[in-house]
């Protein structure tokens, strides 16, 4: 018989049953009240035509949906390895969590990782590692069209917006920059009044909605940006083009994540998803990006800024690079962002199957403006799965002078990767605006393990040059790093990733000829 035939048998004879029973034992009449619940959400189950288990197995279908429910976290404590979770390993978590908290981070019987797997990477030491370092490094930011450059940590927190973050997360993340002497990247939902409660330094994100800059249209508005721009607080500004999670897409707040004060803060209206464009209305073209950057250089008084981009096709950002030839505007940074990056909410295939990997992107990006004779002019930051100090030390090895962090300050604020970011569901009050669990996160708490996770991440970044023989972190090349291939196929970075020649993009003669077909397809004009 089927799961249905057994319940409407049991249905029909288990109140005849407790009937029956009770003419002898009054006392089970409570069974009655009991049963009937279970024989009334069995019903429901049988004629609902939504769901096929239910339809078919009454009552006990309801056991699947509630063990999917707690999947993420039975994988998590129960099955999961150190090694395997994804997208975070438990190792890495794990170490961010003790870094946060103040407790001791060392390892004890040797590494968890197989060293002798494909894909392992490791960094050179010397026989003569540095002992005088600088544990504190700043990186200047701003070049000679910037009149108020910033030095910046080599660890900053990367783009995450009010609305995608609860106010309490916003307010730690800040307390804790202020605490560290690092950047608050706003995200492209615009300047909160909890960005601005603890002092921290900022970079405002201006992305394709122009929030906080827009008028009724949502078009960029130079006046409200200006009044933005001009805080004290606001160090840098970064124009977003796209983002690693979902490039080509446009950002998305979802409509169960949108409250008033939020939609007043973007300005935008109540009940919808709040969906950015997939391209910006104030530019078109690779010669209009840079007057934007350039106009946004003045209003703001002079600061640095740039523009962040997850690297799709390779002409369109060697377009961007003869428009600087062009025009001699140069941005002051550029931020890559790789596929990997994460965010609150894309569709998956985006999140999966679109944008280049941080390390093709940030080498494709280094070796261009090498190529162009501007890389000394212009910093590069790389964003994409930054948790421990071998993660920035592989990304400035090739080409980045300072890297952003999300996911890694979420998980020091006590983030659990329950991955329910886009549910307004966050059990941990991170990523949800429901006040019953944002209250819960204690900022001062919660910025002071910001604060520890970025000291000590910094500190063992520095330890690691040291070690290497290094003085600096810009010292670092990609001859330092090596890569596993297969087997006993090891290979350095510098072997992995070529470089190119200085001016080389600059004379047809010498362009190299994998580059030759996207040099050639590029214009500043148009992409």
């Amino acid at each position: 018989m089927s799961a249905r035939q057994y319940f409407f048998i049991f249905a029909v004879i288990s109140p005849i049953l407790i009937l029956l029973g009770a003419q002898v034992w009054p006392s089970m009449i409570w069974m009655f009240f009991l049963v009937v619940p279970i024989i009334t959400l069995g019903l429901i189950d049988v004629t609902q035509t939504r769901h096929t288990i239910r339809r078919l197995y009454p009552i006990v279908g309801h056991f699947r949906y509630f063990l999917e429910s707690v999947r993420t976290e039975l994988q998590q404590y129960f099955i999961e390895s150190e090694t395997d979770g994804m997208p975070i390993s438990r190792e890495f978590r794990s170490i961010i969590y003790q870094r946060a908290k103040g407790d001791r981070d060392t390892r004890p019987f040797g590494t968890v990782f197989d060293v002798n797997r494909a894909g392992y990477e490791w960094v050179n030491h010397s026989l003569q590692p540095k002992h005088a370092i600088d544990f504190r490094p700043r990186i200047k930011f701003g070049g000679d069209q910037c009149t108020l450059p910033y030095m910046a940590s080599p660890l900053n927190i990367s783009a995450m917006s009010y609305g995608a973050l609860s106010k309490n997360a916003i307010m730690a993340l800040n307390r804790g920059a202020q605490i560290g002497g690092f950047y608050h990247n706003t995200g492209e939902g615009s300047i909160s009044p909890y960005h601005l409660e603890h002092g921290g330094d900022i970079v405002w994100q201006i992305g394709t909605g122009y929030f906080g800059c827009r008028d009724d249209n949502g078009d960029f508005n130079p006046v409200t940006f200006e009044d933005n721009a001009k805080r004290d607080v606001v160090k840098m500004i970064e124009i977003k083009l796209s983002q690693g999670a979902k490039p080509g897409h446009g950002g998305i707040l979802p409509a169960a994540k949108l409250t008033e004060e939020i939609a007043l803060i973007r300005h935008v209206p109540m009940g919808a998803d709040v969906v950015s464009p997939a391209a910006h209305s104030a530019f078109s073209t690779p010669v209009e990006l840079l007057e934007f950057v350039s106009q946004l250089r003045t209003l703001s008084g002079g600061k640095p800024v740039g523009f962040k981009l997850c690297i799709g096709r390779r002409d369109e950002f060697l377009a961007i690079c003869k428009a600087m030839l062009k025009t001699n505007i140069l941005p002051d940074f550029i931020t890559v962002d790789g596929g990997e990056g994460g965010t609150g909410a894309a569709p998956i295939e985006f999140t999966n199957s679109v944008g280049t990997p941080l390390k093709d992107a940030l080498v494709f990006v280094n070796n261009a403006l090498v190529g162009v004779g501007l890389r000394d002019k212009i910093r590069i930051i790389a964003s994409g799965k930054m948790f421990t100090a071998f993660h920035i030390l592989r990304s400035m090895a090739l080409g980045a002078d300072a890297v952003n962090s999300a996911r890694g300050m979420m998980l020091a604020l006590g983030c659990i990767q329950s991955r329910t970011c886009n549910s307004n569901h966050c059990p941990t009050g991170i990523a949800t605006s429901n006040p019953s669990r944002n209250n819960g996160l204690v900022v001062t708490d919660k910025g002071a393990r910001v604060a520890r996770f970025h000291k000590e991440t910094v500190f063992n970044l520095m330890e690691l040059v040291a070690a290497a023989g290094l003085g600096h972190i810009s010292e670092l090349k990609p001859k330092h790093i090596n890569h596993r291939v297969q087997g006993t196929n090891v290979k350095t970075y510098a072997q992995l990733y070529p470089g190119i020649t200085i001016n080389c993009l600059l004379d047809e003669k010498t362009v190299p000829e994998d580059w030759a077909s996207d040099w050639q397809d590029a214009s500043y004009e148009s992409w």
